[in-house]
């Protein structure tokens, strides 16, 4: 079957497609409903699948969906690791723990975020404290979301944003937009008040799936930065870390490091593999987000920026808001069946190379 297969046109698609494979290759399926609905009211869930022997030492964890409209990515690759037959191909003492859609409302919606406007990858942090500051964004704020979007308004506050950057330069500014932030919950990259459902459910289905488990290889499937295609490893292990080591033995050049300046992504706060390694420390965690290229990353901000705008000051169902809806999933989801290959190719290398890695 051509990779371009496991590919959905929706949520419900992609949902229907994954637990169809995963229960065609054996796999045990368990649900997990969320309270609300989809756009056409269909019901939303996280459905996580489980392959291999109950009493492994050894778990591959791959996760879709962290950012909602990314989840066409990862949901495609889970879904075709099982139709293809690849995921039987497991060591001794390893199980796979595919985790379907950990942001269902924000892949049906096409959102990056969830349903409190939450950026899942900036909402793991320690909410009894007082949380990170980002004066920068907090100063650039009204520029990036404005009120209004109008060429008058995309023009000007866009001067804003060019203005930071030729001041302070373009990692900087990165930096203030993406790297979260705590205090504007209608702004975007923003990391909530709370732990959201998402990432309790998360941390609940783990909490069950690690128990006994020495190793863990986690696979995080993301699209949005880098160049058409390519996956990039980025790993959120700290410099000088076990983790950090193992993840560059087992995959090689690929592995980037935002610490460590080598990643097209910023160093975030509350970053979901960064909250997993915490609430887990028994395990040994091998963690990286594999983040494949879409377009150019003024493209990518121009989107999220106008999302933001229709879903706190526009209209849904008008021309604007379905011309918006369109932008948005092309920036995270190329149609074309090249960029489909590449990364259901790349994606299948990477969980081999996590298998590799934890038979040792």
């Amino acid at each position: 079957m051509a990779p371009s297969a496991y590919f959905s046109e929706s949520y419900a698609q992609a949902r229907e497609k994954f637990r169809a494979a995963a229960a065609s290759a054996g796999a045990t399926i368990a649900t997990h409903p969320h309270p609300e609905r989809g756009p056409k009211g269909e019901a939303l869930s996280v459905d996580v699948a489980r392959l291999g022997p109950p009493g492994a030492t050894r778990r591959l964890v791959t996760i879709s969906a962290t950012h909602g409209v990314e989840g066409f990515c990862g949901s495609a690759i889970q879904a075709g690791w099982f139709e293809s037959g690849l995921a039987k191909m497991l060591p001794p003492d390893t199980a796979l723990l595919a985790v379907h859609a950990i942001n269902p409302h924000g892949f049906a919606w096409l959102r990056r975020v969830t349903e409190g406007n939450v950026d899942l990858n900036r909402n793991f942090i320690d909410f009894s404290r007082e949380p990170p500051a980002n004066p920068a964004y907090d100063e650039l704020a009204e520029a990036i979301c404005p009120v209004e979007w109008t060429e008058e308004s995309r023009a000007r506050t866009g001067a804003q944003l060019y203005a930071y950057r030729e001041s302070h330069g373009a990692a900087a500014l990165q930096k203030a937009i993406t790297g979260g932030q705590f205090q504007h919950k209608d702004g975007v990259f923003y990391g909530g008040r709370e732990a959201g459902w998402s990432r309790r459910t998360l941390l609940a289905i783990l909490g069950d799936e690690l128990v006994g488990v020495r190793d863990a290889a986690i696979v995080d499937f993301h699209t949005g930065l880098g160049p058409y295609g390519y996956g990039e490893a980025i790993v959120s292990h700290r410099p000088g870390s076990a983790g950090l080591a193992r993840a560059e033995a087992w995959y090689g050049d690929r592995v980037t490091s935002a610490a460590l300046g080598s990643s097209t992504s910023s160093d975030l706060a509350g970053d979901c593999l960064v909250g997993i390694e915490e609430a887990f420390p028994a395990v040994n965690q091998t963690a990286i987000t594999l983040e494949f290229g879409t377009v150019p990353l003024e493209e990518v901000f121009e989107v999220l920026r106008a999302d933001n705008w229709l879903h706190h000051h526009g209209t849904l169902d008008s021309a604007a808001g379905r011309a918006i809806k369109e932008q948005i999933r092309a920036a995270f989801y190329c149609g074309g069946a090249d960029w489909k290959t590449m990364l259901f190719e790349q994606g299948a290398e990477i969980q081999r190379q996590a298998l590799m890695g934890l038979a040792g």
